[in-house]
C-alpha cells in the first residue's frame, strides 16, 4: 500500500503570516484587533500573538466588509454586531463565487 502524504494543518498562524494572506501590513492586523472585539488572539509570554482558524475567518469577514465593500470602521462593527450570520454567509458567497470565476478563467487559458 502506498504511503499518504498527509497535509499538516496549522492550529495558530503568526502575525507574519495573517498579514500575508490578506496582503496587508501587520500594523493593520494589531490594529484591526484592537478595533474589532471578534478577533481574540492567544497571547505567550512573551506577547507574541498567536491567531487561530477562526481568528482568520473573522478576519476574512472584516476585510471583506471593509476593503472590498468600503465600509467605515464603525459601520462594519454594527454590521458585524447587528446580523453576523448574514454577513457570514454574504462572505462566503462572494468567496466561492471569487474561486468559481478563477476555475473558469483557467479553463478558458487552458482550451484556447
Amino acid at each position: 500500500m502506498p504511503y499518504k502524504k498527509r497535509e499538516i494543518e496549522k492550529v495558530y498562524y503568526r502575525i507574519g503570516e495573517v498579514a500575508k494572506m490578506f496582503g496587508v501590513n501587520p500594523s493593520l492586523i494589531r490594529f484591526w484587533e484592537n478595533e474589532f472585539d471578534i478577533i481574540k488572539p492567544y497571547r505567550n509570554k512573551k506577547g507574541n500573538r498567536f491567531f487561530t482558524k477562526q481568528d482568520i475567518k473573522n478576519f476574512h469577514l472584516i476585510f471583506h466588509l471593509v476593503k472590498e465593500r468600503g465600509f467605515t470602521l464603525q459601520g462594519a462593527r454594527e454590521k458585524l454586531k447587528s446580523n453576523p450570520e448574514e454577513t457570514t454567509d454574504h462572505a462566503e458567497v462572494v468567496r466561492n463565487l471569487q474561486k468559481i470565476r478563477l476555475f473558469l478563467i483557467d479553463l478558458k487559458s487552458e482550451l484556447e
